[in-house]
């Protein structure tokens, strides 16, 4: 089914308004890359102070044409990426890949608490995706201090998994990586041990 999204989004204020098109492409830019305002500034010619002020109003646009898209599978839905774990990618019984994105960002001026182990200042987008790539589960805001692990931990999938309430698939798990706590449901790589 396609679907298409029209995002709503006014001028900058500015003499020239920046055609949303071109907003749309440097707000993607900066989350998937974390490019900074001077790259960004570089890439597409618009300037940083602009860029700074549109990226809040299009991540609004875009949550506001999304949020009602984005929910947690049902039973067939889970057994469709199931099925697509095993057929794309030879992974029987996975019905999702789970990993934490940092995502820098100006931090408030009285807190450190955005501070990562960088030495950024982060926010962290942790998500859930199917065999296609699509979001699944989508948990993004916890400061950049937390651990992965941490913003798994206490967030309603972890809690969702816990209580067996998502009504997934017999013996279903979850791949993520080594920042993640091994659970019966959750599949992580072996930790690596030092060789004599």
């Amino acid at each position: 089914m396609n679907v298409r999204y029209e995002l709503k989004l006014h001028g900058c204020g500015c003499g020239n308004a920046i055609p949303a098109k071109i907003k749309l492409e440097v707000t993607l830019r900066y989350l998937a890359a974390g490019d900074s305002m001077y790259t960004l500034e570089a890439l597409h010619r618009v300037a940083r102070s602009t860029i700074a002020q549109f990226i809040p109003e299009v991540c609004d646009a875009i949550y506001r044409a999304l949020k009602d898209y984005m929910r947690i599978p049902c039973h067939e839905e889970w057994k469709r990426i199931e099925h697509g774990f095993q057929t794309k990618w030879n992974f029987p019984g996975c019905i999702g890949a789970l990993y934490g994105k940092h995502i820098n960002i100006r931090a408030p001026d009285d807190t450190s608490d955005y501070d990562n182990y960088k030495g950024a200042h982060s926010t962290i987008l942790l998500a859930l995706v199917d065999d296609n790539y699509c979001f699944s589960y989508v948990n993004v805001g916890t400061n950049g201090r937390a651990s992965d692990g941490g913003v798994f931990q206490r967030s309603k999938l972890a809690q969702a998994l816990e209580n067996n309430t998502l009504n997934l698939p017999e013996r279903s798990i979850i791949v993520a990586d080594a920042a993640f706590p091994l659970k019966t449901y959750l599949m992580k790589p072996y930790p690596r041990t030092p060789t004599h």
